[in-house]
């Protein structure tokens, strides 16, 4: 596991298989150690995480290998396709899979994955564009769409 400080909180990012499989929110700072040597691919993601929050990489580029069931996996594959800075509701993602009825699922999916901001569930708003849950709490969810705003409109 490497720790991360950024605006949002210390993330953890873990790594299996040179593939990222997790991304832990909200961090405690006081027990955060990272490890060395830092294999080559969490050297990356650190980097790109860096970038993002600096306002200069809009997608990411790193092997993901979030494990879950396949429908999971395939909201969290829609997910990726929310472009930088825009939201889309639990509704819209059901609709994309052709399973208008799913929000709930789609909503269940979001709560359970496990690379938030690398896959972005915090895109990720009620019908009514109204901020709903995130795992990291409604600030971060705020603070995470403000920067994606603030960049774009740059």
């Amino acid at each position: 596991m490497f720790y991360l400080q950024t605006p949002v909180g210390v993330l953890g990012i873990q790594e299996e298989g040179g593939s990222i499989v997790q991304v832990q929110l909200n961090c405690s700072p006081g027990k955060c150690r990272n490890e060395t040597p830092v294999p080559p691919v969490l050297e990356e993601a650190v980097c790109q995480l860096k970038e993002y929050f600096a306002g200069t990489r809009q997608t990411f580029e790193l092997p993901l290998n979030p494990g879950g069931t396949g429908f999971m996996k395939m909201v969290w594959k829609e997910l990726q396709k929310i472009p930088y800075g825009e939201t889309v509701s639990y509704k819209d993602i059901a609709a994309a899979l052709n399973s208008p009825g799913a929000a709930r699922a789609v909503g269940m999916a979001n709560n359970r994955n496990p690379l938030p901001i690398l896959i972005p569930c915090h895109r990720v708003v009620g019908k009514n564009g109204a901020l709903t849950g995130y795992r990291g709490g409604l600030d971060m969810k705020r603070a995470l769409l403000d920067l994606e705003r603030s960049v774009k409109k740059g």
